[in-house]
């Protein structure tokens, strides 16, 4: 996506961000024309009160000042469609998760996450992708025998793509792709 739309990329690493008003400071400090992407949003930050109830966004008086420097649900959502969201132009936020269930159904309404793309195992129109993005073929004597291979096996486009690229020579890649594939289990 970066490279299409000539974006910069910031990795906000949530767990090193203290409170809102830091989370704040770096959204405003991203330049537009920028993709802002959160790994792992469902465990890099507890989004919820100290006593482990959902946080209302209210703070309370009997709220010790270590809570009050912690990101909150309430400050995460400012920072994805508040104010302080939209104090630029052209910014994307990414998330990614291996456990939407665990996120907060407010941020993961239409408005905050427009989209949600599910990521899974690589199909053979998907491996035909990555061949002609690394290798700039769309057609192989091997092409067969890794559809077979990746339909009767888990295999995400990651592991493939890490296979092509181990070989500026299409042949060579996709014969240790084959290769790789026969040595995996059934989830690589």
């Amino acid at each position: 996506m970066a490279n299409l739309l000539r974006f910069d990329v910031y990795d906000l690493e949530l767990t090193e961000v203290r409170s809102n008003s830091a989370l704040r400071s770096l959204l405003v400090g991203t330049a537009n024309g920028s993709i802002i992407v959160v790994e792992d949003i469902d465990c890099s930050v507890e989004l919820g009160t100290a006593d482990g109830k959902r946080d209302s966004g209210k703070k309370s008086d009997t709220e010790s000042e270590s809570d009050k420097e912690k990101v909150t649900l309430s400050g995460l959502l400012n920072f994805v469609d508040g104010l302080w969201s939209s104090c630029g132009d052209e910014r994307i936020i990414v998330f990614t998760t291996n456990h939407k269930d665990r996120l907060d159904p407010a941020l993961l309404r239409p408005g905050r996450m427009d989209m949600h793309i599910r990521m899974s195992y690589c199909t053979p129109s998907g491996f035909r992708v990555l061949a002609a993005n690394y290798h700039l073929i769309d057609d192989h004597r091997l092409f067969g025998e890794v559809d077979r291979l990746i339909t009767e096996k888990n295999v995400t486009p990651a592991r493939i793509a890490e296979e092509l690229m181990k070989s500026d020579d299409a042949e060579v890649a996709l014969q240790g792709l084959v290769a790789a594939l026969n040595r995996m289990g059934t989830d690589m």
